[in-house]
């Protein structure tokens, strides 16, 4: 299966960033997960129990937005993810496809334009082939000019799971 599109992690700078202070000028506060399953944000994958990660608040639109130039106004959201402690490396590339696409999961796909405005979105229920489902709401994402980025969250707690650049 080819995969049209690829999931973005949190950019290697910023994690740098986000493990000194996070977007809401909190220092992290990391911790030994006794359980496993935290997704991180850093490789795309879930944590496995023993790991070092942290909880950090993250702006992924307003970090685009200063490398760019885009002025998102109001559109600018920050809110928990959770990343490795330290350097991990980043994805493995192991895994190809989408993290975290459990069928029956909840996810909404924000399309933003170049000023890191919303340019629409969709709530997607995946199915048991959710890297299809995946490929062609991005497709349609993608079909409208203006989107330049979608950003993945899932529905129950909001939580940013990675961005998808237009290819």
């Amino acid at each position: 299966m080819t995969i049209a599109f690829q999931p973005v992690p949190v950019p290697y700078l910023a994690l740098q960033e986000l493990r000194v202070r996070d977007d809401a000028g909190k220092p992290p506060r990391p911790y030994t997960d006794d359980e496993g399953g935290a997704p991180l944000r850093c490789c795309l994958r879930s944590s496995t129990e023993g790991e070092r990660i942290a909880l950090v608040s993250y702006a992924p639109l307003r970090r685009w937005a200063a490398r760019t130039d885009a002025d998102p106004g109001a559109y600018d959201e920050q809110g928990p993810v959770f990343i490795h402690a330290e350097d991990c490396g980043g994805p493995s590339g192991e895994s190809p496809g989408y993290p975290w696409a459990r069928p029956g999961a909840l996810r909404v796909l924000r399309r933003y334009d170049n000023r890191g405005h919303i340019t629409g979105g969709r709530m997607l229920q995946l199915p048991d082939d959710a890297h299809a489902a995946f490929d062609q709401a991005l497709a349609e994402a993608f079909a409208d000019p203006r989107t330049v980025q979608v950003h993945v969250r899932a529905v129950e707690y909001g939580c940013y799971h990675f961005r998808v650049d237009r290819p």
